[in-house]
């Protein structure tokens, strides 16, 4: 058993406690990880709000983070000892059939547990003044150790700065995804992105990189408008600065409309905008954002039955052990942008701070 630090999220709404921590040992299966980075998440906020239907407390929250294996279980061949690694919230088994489907990265092998907050087995392996603290995501990176199931970690390159290269285990990989997998953006195109917060700039940069020639960035905080311009944004527009609702300023401005949309903010109301700002006959519109419990999205079906798409995304499409070590790859090489995202570093103990910064669009 290690004893490390972690930030602990006793109850919902409550800021995160810095805690002494007890980790066990990896059973059959599992990786127990040194963590070395970790991001913060609007789904970490989410979670710690109490919207989250799936939420349980004591949890340690956490899902964008980098590591090195400290120690395996029984059984485990993938990663060794004092390999680098990315803990995955979608992992890989390759066995069940949405691994072997190529239309989808959703591996469903240990999605019940990890709804639950628990190993395979149905135990954590976190305690805390005696008490069993859950698991978050399958990945729990707000510790200085966790323990992930083999099929939720991806080995990567040694060189890879992992304070930069955590944040391919969520936004960046997510909104990248979204524009080259899901939507399929075409050369030439015209492309409006819908918040431009981590995860809006990641969409930016994927449309860019796939040749995209008009990218337009919608947000009602204009702070973010130079660094959406730095990622690849050709103009960037407030709804708030025109009477007319946003998808009919959308249309004029496209000349019927654009060829892809992203909703990035996870706002039912803005994704009707998004699907309704797309091109009549071939428009796409992709949700990236996740909506609160409960929330329905709604539209005309005619909207539909005139030829556009209404589309969703889980970690940009990406099969996970597969690809984000070439995800780190094309980072190395310079083919995509991960330091740019980095707005703030903190020690761990400043975690607190950290959420406050995301929360007030820093």
């Amino acid at each position: 058993v290690i004893k490390c630090k972690a930030a602990v999220a006793w109850e919902a709404g409550k800021p995160l406690s810095i805690e002494e921590v007890e980790v066990a040992p990896p059973k059959a299966h599992e990786v127990r990880i040194k963590i070395v980075a970790t991001a913060v998440c609007h789904t970490d906020a989410y979670t710690l709000s109490g919207a989250d239907p799936e939420g349980c407390f004591p949890v340690i929250l956490g899902h964008e983070g980098a590591g090195i294996v400290e120690s395996v279980g029984e059984g485990v061949t993938k990663v060794k000892k004092g390999d680098t690694v990315i803990p995955l919230y979608i992992p890989q088994c390759g066995e069940c059939k949405f691994c072997k489907n190529p239309k989808t990265n959703l591996c469903q092998k240990i999605r019940i547990t990890q709804g639950k907050g628990v190993m395979p087995d149905g135990t954590s392996r976190f305690t805390c003044k005696g008490k069993q603290i859950f698991h978050f995501m399958g990945t729990s990176t707000f510790s200085e150790y966790t323990v992930v199931t083999d099929i939720s970690v991806a080995k990567i390159d040694t060189a890879a700065p992992l304070d930069k290269v955590c944040l391919l285990g969520c936004g960046i990989s997510t909104g990248y995804g979204a524009a080259v997998n899901t939507a399929k953006v075409e050369p030439g195109s015209t492309c409006a992105v819908f918040g431009l917060g981590g995860v809006g700039l990641a969409v930016i940069m994927g449309c860019k990189i796939a040749g995209a020639s008009r990218i337009i960035g919608i947000d009602i905080n204009k702070d973010k408008y130079a660094k959406a311009k730095e990622f690849g944004a050709t103009e960037c527009i407030s709804p708030q600065d025109s009477k007319k609702p946003i998808q009919e300023v959308l249309v004029e401005m496209t000349d019927g409309g654009v060829d892809y949309s992203f909703e990035c903010i996870g706002n039912v109301g803005v994704m009707r905008a998004a699907l309704e700002a797309c091109h009549k006959g071939w428009g796409v519109s992709v949700i990236v954002g996740v909506a609160a419990a409960g929330q329905e999205i709604s539209t005309r079906p005619f909207q539909l039955v005139t030829g556009r798409t209404w589309k969703g995304t889980a970690f940009g499409g990406w099969k996970s052990v597969d690809s984000v070590p070439k995800l780190v790859t094309e980072y190395m090489s310079k083919k995509i942008k991960v330091d740019e995202f980095v707005t703030h570093t903190l020690p761990f103990d400043k975690i607190n701070e950290a959420f406050e910064l995301m929360h007030s669009g820093k």
